[in-house]
């Protein structure tokens, strides 16, 4: 990614990789997959779909991007035609598997990249400690409000968060964004500070 690009929003990203895509070039289209997808992840998984589904309903919103890339009016709202489209997507999994048999009980929804297989150079003990770590940060994030526990998950799904996607997910103005994020932030360490078991500086 060129230095320019960096310097642009995800939706910025999205509109270029838009009119290129429409022009047959391809390579800040697969950029912005790259970099994309994992909002759109979080955006589904958000919405109660299942580990193992997620995945396919993701695929499943850039195809359909794809199949709609010359009927989107403007490229700035490639992003959040995108957005929605996950939303949407997700609430029809969901009513699926509900209809399908009686849902099983979900894991957290942030709780995808623990668990990771650990370095073969950290010990046994730090392991441990790493992994009881990860389990009272998800469980202390469990406790924050929704609005919270989206904001938080859309800024740690980019490098370089989008204020208006976040926005457009969460429903609220984008002045207001960068300030409850900062309260959210704070209730999290606030109730950290209070968990004995937090002892991570």
């Amino acid at each position: 990614m060129t230095d320019q690009a960096h310097a642009m929003t995800l939706g910025e990203r999205g509109a270029r990789a838009l009119v290129e895509y429409r022009e047959g070039r391809t390579g800040a289209f697969e950029a912005f997959v790259r970099d994309a997808t994992p909002l759109l992840w979080h955006v589904v998984r958000g919405q109660g779909v299942a580990r193992e589904q997620a995945e396919d309903v993701v695929q499943g919103v850039w195809v359909s991007f794809v199949r709609h890339a010359e009927t989107i009016r403007e490229p700035q709202a490639a992003l959040a035609w995108l957005l929605v489209s996950a939303r949407r997507a997700a609430w029809s999994a969901v009513r699926g598997t509900r209809a399908a048999a009686a849902r099983a009980r979900p894991l957290p929804d942030d709780i995808d990249e623990a668990g990771e297989v650990p370095d073969a150079g950290v010990g046994p003990e730090r392991h441990l400690l790493e992994t009881e770590r990860d389990r009272t940060l998800w469980r202390v994030f469990a406790r924050l409000p929704e609005r919270c526990r989206q904001i938080l998950r859309c800024v740690a799904a980019a490098d370089r968060p989008d204020y208006r996607a976040i926005a457009e997910v969460t429903g609220m103005k984008v002045t207001a964004v960068g300030v409850t994020r900062g309260r959210c932030l704070a209730k999290l360490r606030a109730l950290l500070d209070q968990d004995d078991r937090w002892e991570w500086s």
